[in-house]
């Protein structure tokens, strides 16, 4: 199993809507380099999921993988991408599924004072990258920062 990250503006896509949801596809990347890293995921492995004020709200499931992201070919879509086709589709994405949202938000302070940047890339300054791996022993300890997690 492996850990990852997404990051969601709350007014976007929230812990509290995956919850009432229970699953979604998580739509919408338009970076190569975090499509590269939803098409490394598999089924099961284990994602934290952002929030605003900066920290993690949750945890979530991954559940299927290597879904054509649908929104790329939907004109009305601010995702639309002209150059993707049905034939040469240049977007994938994964399902998840609610596993827990945190009491409180984990803060992006609190991260700061417990991972280096080398160690969890959401801390390095000015990293805008919406989807990042999470190595095993950095995610075992968010959870054990996290109150009442797994």
């Amino acid at each position: 199993m492996n850990y990852w990250l997404m990051k969601s503006e709350p007014t976007v896509y929230s812990i509290a809507d995956l919850e009432r949801e229970h699953q979604t596809i998580w739509e919408g990347v338009r970076n190569y380099q975090a499509r590269n890293f939803l098409r490394e995921m598999k089924v099961g492995d284990l994602a934290f999921l952002n929030a605003t004020p900066p920290g993690i709200a949750g945890l979530m499931r991954i559940v299927k993988s290597n879904i054509i992201d649908p929104t790329q070919f939907d004109f009305n879509s601010k995702y639309y991408d002209a150059k993707s086709t049905q034939a040469s589709p240049r977007w994938q994405t994964v399902a998840v599924e609610f596993v827990e949202a945190f009491p409180t938000i984990l803060s992006l302070e609190t991260l700061k004072q417990e991972f280096s940047d080398q160690e969890l890339l959401l801390v390095k300054r000015g990293n805008r990258l919406s989807v990042m791996p999470v190595a095993e022993i950095v995610a075992e300890k968010i959870i054990a920062l996290a109150p009442q997690s797994l």
